[in-house]
């Protein structure tokens, strides 16, 4: 069933109609005005819905987008269920030496820096004083055992505030590793 925007507003407006009607028969007035109409009730479920489809149709653009990656490296990995498996507002796929060559849109909204600012720089520039050198340290560990791990990370802004990151790292291989992909989310607490 279609659904858009008109259809719904007569809707709407219908059944605001029928409410008004409904109450003046029974106490002989129309409701105060101060009352939240129904049509609002049906916008917020609608706009939710829009909202959530939304962000279904900016991650099937950028799982899109990773599996033209996978393509043009021969890359051997699944990548739709590494998308299913995987929770994410950031996205950052480096080369074998840690050289950002992708990001996507959420990564410049959760960090404050642009795409082009971050391509062929290594996540590095994202620690600072704050970020422990022992979490550092397990990651470059994980990373050259060549196996997916998960590690959390202080990492700051461009606007130098810190924030906690979660972050699930993926070798990306075809006869051997030729990239890495984070999926990384910011954590409360």
């Amino acid at each position: 069933m279609k659904n858009n925007n008109a259809d719904m507003m007569c809707l709407d407006i219908y059944l605001s109609d029928q409410r008004k009607e409904a109450n003046k028969d029974k106490m002989g007035k129309t409701p105060p005005s101060n009352q939240s109409p129904m049509p609002l009730l049906c916008w917020d479920i609608f706009i939710e819905n829009y909202h959530h489809r939304l962000i279904e149709a900016k991650k099937l653009t950028e799982m899109k987008q990773v599996i033209a990656f996978a393509e043009k490296f021969g890359w051997q990995n699944d990548v739709r269920a590494a998308f299913s498996e995987n929770e994410y507002e950031a996205l950052i796929i480096t080369d074998v030496d840690r050289k950002i060559i992708w990001v996507n849109e959420g990564f410049s909204e959760m960090t404050g820096y642009s795409k082009r600012f971050a391509m062929a720089k290594t996540p590095h520039f994202l620690q600072g004083k704050e970020t422990s050198p022992s979490t550092k340290a397990r990651i470059k560990e994980k990373i050259l055992k060549n196996k997916p791990f998960k590690e959390v990370i202080v990492n700051y802004k461009k606007d130098k505030t810190t924030y906690r990151c979660e972050v699930k790292i993926i070798p990306l291989y075809s006869e051997k590793t030729t990239h890495y992909i984070a999926f990384e989310k910011q954590i409360v607490g």
